[in-house]
């Protein structure tokens, strides 16, 4: 396949402004082309990030014949419907988190790609970074015994409305947008599927959550907690508690070039630097290594599915009060 691979940008969402960059720096990436539903906007768009070229519309770019790569931050409903039509256009795909928001939606994606033989990726930037490697690794080593209890945090103030992510028709909340992280990262260090959830939220007056807390059961007497907002400051860490130890990440959503494990044995502590790089950057290379040289994407459909399957079971049990058998 020709290279470098041209990627086309699914709409002016905000979230461009990270990948834009990275699409920039990366030697088998650059970014090409740039749609809207409305293409004034598109324009104005494309000129103020310098991206060469303005498609008129969603479905013109997807049957663009120099893409390659369709990049879809759109909201969390639509994902399903335009990965969907991307993969049956040809297209390879890298879709924001979540990547859909019921498991029957991730089971048409994954049959989707199966079909056309596309690659499809789910956007978790995080998986991709050294910091979260390297966590992992220090947990399968076995440095802090068994695992016991992974806890988890990521909020913020969201003081803009109208704003997307507080739209109910539009599957917004913060499980969604921010809870979906320490759950993602909770069941990469488990290395294994909840067996059972337990979920509270507190619902906004646009009808989606501004608060949850959730709890997860694993196989093992391994436990999860965590919580998410949008009505409280910017907090986001990660404890992993073992049987000898516990291992604290500082920034685990969002790591940057040089960060700080920290180890703790009783009154010992232990700092472990790891040297990191650009956030997104992960996420575009893993693309074009799945593209170009057929690796397995780092994250795989079946991981992706089953975090969308998490997600739906805390929201049916926070609906419902009580305890979700997966």
């Amino acid at each position: 396949m020709k290279q470098p691979l041209l990627w086309g940008l699914l709409s002016t969402a905000r979230i461009n402004r990270v990948i834009i960059p990275m699409l920039r720096i990366s030697s088998r990436n650059t970014l090409d082309a740039v749609a809207s539903r409305d293409v004034e906007k598109a324009r104005r768009y494309a000129e103020s990030w310098g991206i060469p070229r303005v498609v008129e519309s969603y479905e013109a770019l997807l049957t663009d014949p120099e893409i390659d790569v369709i990049y879809i931050p759109l909201p969390n409903s639509l994902h399903a419907e335009w990965a969907i039509k991307a993969l049956q256009a040809g297209k390879h795909v890298l879709c924001e988190k979540p990547i859909t928001i019921t498991v029957a939606e991730a089971d048409a994606l994954i049959r989707t790609a199966q079909e056309t033989g596309k690659v499809l990726a789910e956007a978790f930037m995080y998986r991709h970074h050294p910091q979260t490697l390297k966590a992992k690794e220090i947990v399968e080593s076995g440095a802090l015994g068994k695992l016991r209890l992974i806890r988890g945090c990521f909020s913020f103030n969201l003081n803009r409305d109208p704003d997307v992510r507080l739209n109910a028709d539009l599957s917004g909340g913060s499980i969604w947008d921010v809870g979906c992280y320490p759950i993602s990262y909770a069941r990469f260090l488990a290395g294994c599927e909840p067996l059972e959830v337990f979920g509270w939220q507190t619902i906004g007056p646009t009808g989606v959550d501004v608060a949850f807390t959730g709890q997860m059961r694993f196989p093992g007497d391994l436990y999860a907690q965590f919580d998410s907002g949008f009505r409280v400051p910017y907090r986001a860490a990660l404890e992993v508690v073992g049987s000898e130890a516990t291992l604290r990440i500082e920034r685990p959503f969002k790591p940057g070039l040089a960060e700080t494990l920290t180890i703790q044995r009783g009154d010992e502590i232990e700092s472990i630097p790891v040297m990191g790089q650009e956030l997104y950057l992960g996420e575009v290379e893993d693309m074009a290594d799945a593209i170009l040289l057929g690796k397995a994407p780092r994250i795989p459909l079946s991981d992706s599915r089953s975090n969308v399957a998490a997600l739906t079971a805390l929201l049916q049990s926070a609906r419902e009060s009580r305890p979700i058998l997966l």
